[in-house]
């Protein structure tokens, strides 16, 4: 009796267990696969241009790169933070670029990838125009205005561009998609690149 009983309790069990199958989750639908991603790339890459932009404008000589260095990285970390499980927090091309070919994402996203982050840094210059009166938006002459004193330094210039464009592409391939390296502390580390490379130069 004792062993039929056990039994029976354990076909019981069994049943329950069998009755309480786990949700069947759903597949995303089209709208959270392309249209809500595309959207967060152009909201983040319109409020980081939009700040970004205000700060340099706003920016006076006395206050050195110090003011858009910790903007730009601070607007980056956030704009990181809120928007990375939704699109991936690219907001520049070669960031998509090269997240696609290692592998980050598909083809077919690119291309929409590309034009929102474009659509989003029209929009984010122009709520900055709107904000700053017209005499410093046409002639900003703050501290990132002032590097550049000849053509001769243009060479320099654009070297400086490639070589820290080329930091912050690595830090992010690195925090955000390789798998052995890939951190939480991707928006922090992220930001922090931004700002020693607009301090730097």
């Amino acid at each position: 009796m004792g062993v039929e009983k056990m039994d029976m309790e354990d076909t019981d069990s069994t049943l329950m267990e069998k009755g309480n199958k786990p949700p069947v989750s759903r597949p995303p639908n089209k709208y959270e696969t392309l249209f809500q991603p595309c959207l967060a790339e152009i909201v983040g890459t319109m409020f980081f241009c939009f700040v970004g932009c205000v700060s340099v404008i706003e920016n006076v000589p006395a206050a050195g790169r110090l003011q858009p260095a910790l903007v730009h990285g601070l607007a980056v970390a956030v704009m990181v933070a809120v928007m990375d499980n939704i699109s991936g927090s690219h907001f520049n091309p070669p960031f998509t670029i090269a997240i696609y070919l290692c592998g980050g994402m598909e083809l077919i996203m690119v291309g929409p990838y590309l034009a929102c982050q474009l659509i989003g840094g029209v929009l984010g210059a122009g709520m900055a125009k709107m904000m700053t009166p017209a005499d410093r938006y046409f002639n900003a002459t703050g501290a990132a205005f002032d590097i550049l004193k000849s053509d001769t330094q243009l060479s320099g210039a654009i070297f400086g561009e490639v070589a820290m464009t080329c930091l912050i592409t690595m830090v992010v391939l690195l925090v955000a998609v390789n798998g052995k390296t890939k951190t939480p502390l991707a928006p922090f580390l992220v930001g922090c690149t931004v700002i020693i490379n607009v301090l730097a130069g």
